[in-house]
């Protein structure tokens, strides 16, 4: 059963005006205003952790702070404009992780792996120079690709070091990350249906993952690299 917990016009009201004050002056003035949001956003998060678990493994949720880290930055405003959280499932045996991205006009959904280390992202590579077919049927699956869309993700001009940037399969292999994502109009995060519409989402994407943790945890000869 879907819990009733939404995202309340309130939260997107608060995010906006913090964009258009966005300074440490009106920020403290309206803290205890950001704290009752936070939680709410929070506890929305968990809602969807607890869907997730329903038929995945979730090893950690993560709510981002509003703080922005400006050491870096030629942008020195304090606070971002948005609320996120992330799900990472179940360590070295799945590998992988789902985001919410909360901002009036630009909400996203994103999973996948954005980040492979050295070796994970190796090991993607020879599996798709060997054979990509599996790989795009599940990518172009109807209901997947009906949510999803398009892979997406930053990549390499040409071609990874050592691959021949003639493959035909060039066109995954050179990726660096390997991401879907999902925007979103406010109107569909501010529904009443909208953490149903995000469970429904994160099943879609499920083929992915069973692919994805099967490749990270075999070698190229599918034997298991799980101790």
């Amino acid at each position: 059963m879907v819990r009733d917990i939404t995202i309340s016009q309130e939260v997107f009201d608060f995010l906006t005006e913090l964009q258009n004050n966005n300074n440490r002056e009106w920020f403290e003035a309206h803290k205890p205003t950001f704290k009752n949001h936070q939680a709410k956003v929070k506890s929305f998060f968990e809602a969807v952790k607890d869907n997730l678990n329903h038929h995945d493994e979730i090893e950690k949720m993560k709510m981002f702070r509003i703080y922005r880290d400006v050491r870096f930055s030629n942008d020195k405003t304090p606070y971002k404009s948005h609320l996120a959280g992330s799900f990472s499932r179940l360590g070295a045996h799945l590998r992988g992780g789902y985001y919410i991205h909360l901002k009036p006009g630009g909400s996203l959904l994103a999973t996948g792996f954005w980040n492979p280390n050295k070796d994970d992202l190796f090991r993607i590579r020879k599996e798709l120079e060997m054979d990509a077919s599996e790989f795009r049927n599940v990518i172009n699956q109807k209901e997947l690709k009906t949510i999803w869309g398009e892979l997406s993700g930053d990549e390499v001009k040409t071609a990874p070091k050592g691959f021949d940037k003639e493959h035909p399969d060039i066109d995954l292999i050179k990726k660096k990350q390997f991401v879907f994502v999902r925007n979103l109009t406010d109107k569909e995060v501010l529904s009443p249906s909208f953490l149903e519409e995000v469970d429904r989402s994160y099943r879609a994407i499920r083929p992915y993952f069973d692919l994805m943790s099967d490749i990270l945890t075999t070698n190229l000869n599918g034997e298991s690299i799980l101790e």
